[in-house]
């Protein structure tokens, strides 16, 4: 069939790609024993990874969710490709050329996501391009008003749309796009007289995803005829939604996972002036509010874990103009913050200034200063409750009191609640028993007012935390058995399947055919016994998943990329051959017991010819268990 990706093709990016390079551009990984890796999961929210991935094998899966795969699946689901886009993407990633059946060509559908990414790509050189024109003043003005010069609109891909009713569609047709591609993009609309850009005559900013593709622009209005709002985005397209956008991701995911620090203003010009002052943590949200969704993009890149169930060691710090809109998003990010497991604060600039505004009047330190100084959010929003009541009053403490112990009634950490029972009572000047039984109440009457998923009531703090409930058709590796015997087992086969050929065709054969205890690891034993003819393939763990019953391909898959408890500095390949030598060394000795047992049975003088026979076994079984010592 034309247009199907060669098989011979597919493998060979598969193999050439190292998974660990495309999952990390979405998630922050972690070592989790030899070979395996370890993040949050980007499919559901958890609190503690339990997502994982094998590059020897090149899949990933998830313990939590149950979530499984290999990069192409990877990016279907990231991404919304279809299987043909993501190898697409892979090969020209590594610059391998494709080959399709019958001569067949690329997919030419024109409403795919990897067109409508070119197409964004397309428009942003242009648009960086017009930046230099006479008509381009307006725009360079503005930037350089509030410090930016050249460089640093190279440095965050800025560029101009000329005041032009078509000036980009017709440059980006000479390119080859279409009407329908280009109004698909959300770069053009679609009027009484055709088709007219969608930006015209603003200053554009490019809005990229993680891996620092395009999805989209805001762009600034610049001019006094211009009627349209001051910000203009790209609306929802295929590629771009705005709640799960955050500008200067792309930028600043290496600097968020190193040094475990989000810093989150509210536009792109503050973005850029904490970045060019050294805060290159920050990132910004695109005409729309800080929602759950940006929350779990946060945490992926953040690697927000929680410890040992207290607050995670990262941190999150949120910029707010002191104005009303500023305080409203202040009370929108206050009631997602126990979403996060790190840390949580707010800056505020002095005399109102945003970052940009900061920079520009007092330089690079301000910025830093203001993120240096920055409060607990919990301290904030008791603050912010206590300044809108006259503390000068018993009537305005005792307000105040009511008003402030539900803020610090949901504060999950216990040694933080307690601290700020303290602090409240400081602050308002009111005993600490007194402002611990109000704090008290406030959480019961929380605790009765949310629902739990059985319909009786949830614990403070735990809306939206729940991990998703996992549907078992099968046996799963946490519901194996510790004891010892099914533990070497287990091992033994995680090493075959994440490892073949550290541990050798050979020693794969042989442990393939030994008697399990544990009946669910026999059936994968199995499987991988009927694999031996791929054992040197790419599709070794795929086949042996295809071989099992479909309700063990659960148990197959995470123990294709379950960590190896390998905790010494041992090479690989030493582990590996020694557990599944282990293996084959108790099967050897089930049977020479067993032997043993026949041979004090059987009459020697009766039965010689049985006699001699397994006194030959023995000798033969006794002979392989010494042939492996002396291999390990």
């Amino acid at each position: 069939m034309p247009g199907l990706i060669r098989r011979n093709d597919i493998d060979e990016v598969r193999a050439r790609i190292n998974i660990v390079d495309i999952v990390g551009d979405y998630v922050t990984l972690k070592g989790a024993g030899v070979g395996s890796l370890k993040g949050l999961c980007p499919f559901h929210d958890e609190r503690s990874p339990s997502f994982h991935v094998r590059p020897q094998v090149g899949r990933y899966h998830c313990f939590g969710c149950g979530e499984d795969g290999d990069v192409f699946s990877f990016l279907q689901k990231m991404d919304h490709t279809t299987f043909t886009e993501a190898v697409e993407r892979m090969a020209a990633r590594i610059g391998y050329e494709l080959h399709y059946e019958d001569g067949g060509q690329a997919n030419a559908d024109h409403g795919n996501r990897a067109r409508l990414l070119a197409a964004n790509q397309a428009a942003a050189e242009f648009f960086v391009a017009q930046l230099t024109a006479p008509e381009a003043e307006p725009g360079r003005k503005f930037l350089g008003e509030r410090g930016f010069d050249a460089s640093a609109a190279e440095r965050f891909g800025i560029g101009f749309a000329p005041k032009s009713y078509d000036a980009l569609s017709k440059h980006l047709k000479t390119l080859g796009f279409t009407d329908a591609e280009l109004l698909a993009a959300g770069l053009t609309g679609e009027g009484d007289r055709g088709f007219y850009d969608r930006f015209r005559g603003r200053l554009v900013w490019p809005i990229r995803d993680v891996t620092g593709q395009t999805l989209g622009f805001g762009a600034r209005k610049l001019l006094d005829d211009d009627q349209g709002p001051k910000y203009l985005n790209t609306p929802e397209t295929p590629i771009y939604h705005k709640s799960q956008v955050l500008y200067g991701l792309d930028l600043a995911k290496r600097d968020i996972s190193r040094g475990r620090q989000v810093v989150v203003v509210e536009g792109y010009t503050d973005v850029m002036a904490c970045h060019l002052a050294g805060i290159t943590t920050a990132v910004a949200t695109c005409g729309t509010a800080f929602g759950v969704d940006h929350i779990k993009m946060i945490r992926r890149v953040l690697g927000d874990v929680a410890n040992d169930d207290s607050r995670g060691l990262g941190e999150v710090v949120f910029t707010f103009d002191p104005d009303e809109a500023g305080q409203k998003a202040a009370s929108r990010a206050f009631s997602e913050e126990q979403r996060f497991a790190a840390q949580t604060f707010v800056a505020v600039a002095p005399d109102g200034l945003d970052p940009c505004d900061l920079r520009l009047n007092r330089g690079d330190d301000a910025v830093r200063r203001l993120i240096r100084a920055k409060k607990p959010m919990f301290e904030f929003m008791v603050r912010r409750v206590l300044a809108s009541h006259n503390l000068d009053t018993v009537e305005g403490r005792v307000a105040a009191l009511r008003a402030a112990a539900p803020v610090v009634a949901g504060i999950r950490d216990q040694a933080l609640n307690v601290g700020y029972v303290r602090n409240l009572a400081g602050w308002l000047g009111m005993e600490p028993r007194e402002v611990a039984q109000a704090v008290a109440a406030a959480r019961g009457t929380a605790q009765r007012a949310q629902p739990t998923r059985d319909g009786g009531r949830m614990e403070s703090g735990q809306q939206g935390q729940t991990e998703p409930e996992r549907v078992q058709h099968g046996p799963s590796l946490v519901q194996l058995p510790t004891d010892p015997a099914t533990r070497l087992e287990r091992d033994a086969v995680m090493v075959m399947l994440q490892q073949p050929a550290a541990v050798g065709r050979a020693l794969v054969e042989r442990a393939s055919q030994v008697t399990f205890s544990n009946p669910s690891l026999a059936v994968v034993k199995d499987g991988i016994a009927a694999s031996m003819d791929d054992f040197d393939s790419p599709h070794w763990l795929d086949r042996v998943i295809d071989e099992v019953p479909g309700p063990f391909s659960t148990l197959v898959k995470e123990l294709g990329v379950a960590p190896i408890p390998e905790k010494d500095n041992r090479e690989l390949a030493i582990y590996c051959q020694g557990v599944t030598t282990d293996l084959i060394g108790k099967h050897l000795l089930h049977q020479k017991s067993e032997m043993l047992g026949n041979l004090q049975r059987t009459d020697a003088a009766a039965e010689p010819a049985r006699y001699r026979e397994i006194q030959k076994e023995l000798v033969s079984i006794e002979a392989e268990r010494r042939a492996l010592r002396t291999e390990q």
